[in-house]
């Protein structure tokens, strides 16, 4: 039986019992390697925040984390197109060796409907659990920099934040007297489906050959094929921190459009919470330039 090493580098060639992993020694390494993505990250060093990105991806303990993620989740049990799925600790330890850069090709999603409140269904991509586990992988790495760069009141799929805190935020900014008379809500209709595999390409701070064989690797609908021209799949594990990605900057954009003092020396009083393609802005002023009522808040919805 081989004990896990301790050191965070390249996952060696022997094979690893399962129970025999250092879990903690895991962990400790893992967010070793964040800390200093964060770091790197926080100083514009995005060259060296590539190399640590590519050291913790190919480190054992992050590929025995990503495999202990897929296999003690709720869907643990749902297998993807090639009705696979880890159970015992043979195939949980054989999982890990298995986790490779090189010579990587995703399969593609198994398309499920869920029943939506509104009578409508969303789709779901299913990704197998070779590719769940490799996006839990490439996620640890990625989420470092998706955290230091993002929206300060964004709160959906963000670490350690929930609805709750989201909620919260909006309390702090309409409590008071002097709070922003107008609610504006906001959704951005299909925005997983419609994000530009472009844009996501040129402005991910990951390995873009990996990530264009996720975007670029379609889904199984009825035994038919279907290709992914646009997008990224609800269901996979690294899919809502993309779409974060790309939705951050939008409090940025509109507190460069509306500043916190106009001209006239008045507060503009402009804030926005959002919580994943979801979003709320309070203002003190209409669109129109309108003061608003002194009495009561006015909501609007900017839903399509």
């Amino acid at each position: 039986m081989t004990a896990m090493p301790r050191q965070a580098g390249a996952a060696p060639h022997e094979q690893v019992a399962w129970h025999a992993i250092d879990w903690q020694q895991a962990h400790q390494n893992v967010r070793r390697l964040q800390a200093r993505i964060v770091k790197a990250t926080q100083e514009g060093r995005w060259g060296k925040v590539k190399a640590l990105q590519r050291l913790l991806t190919h480190s054992f303990s992050g590929k025995a984390l990503a495999v202990k993620r897929v296999t003690e989740n709720q869907g643990k049990r749902t297998p993807g197109v090639d009705q696979v799925t880890w159970e015992t600790p043979e195939t949980k330890a054989a999982a890990i060796q298995a986790l490779r850069h090189r010579c990587y090709h995703p399969k593609p999603l198994r398309r499920v409907y869920i029943p939506k409140s509104n009578g409508k269904q969303r789709p779901l991509g299913i990704p197998t659990m070779h590719d769940r586990a490799m996006q839990a992988l490439y996620l640890l790495a990625l989420n470092p920099v998706a955290e230091t760069t993002g929206d300060p009141n964004s709160y959906g799929f963000r670490v350690e934040r929930s609805t709750a805190d989201a909620i919260e935020q909006c309390f702090i900014t309409l409590a008071k007297k002097a709070s922003p008379q107008w609610i504006l809500e906001g959704d951005i209709q299909a925005c997983f489906d419609r994000i530009s595999h472009d844009w996501l390409l040129a402005h991910i701070p990951m390995d873009k050959a990996i990530l264009r064989k996720w975007l670029k690797a379609g889904y199984m609908d009825r035994h038919v094929l279907h290709t992914s021209e646009a997008g990224t799949p609800q269901g996979g594990i690294i899919s809502p921190v993309l779409a974060n990605l790309a939705l951050d900057g939008l409090e940025r954009a509109v507190r460069q459009r509306h500043p916190p003092t106009t001209r006239r020396g008045q507060q503009a009083k402009i804030n926005v919470v959002r919580y994943a393609d979801d979003f709320v802005r309070h203002e003190a002023y209409a669109e129109h330039g309108a003061r608003a009522p002194a009495a009561g808040r006015r909501a609007v919805s900017l839903s399509p």
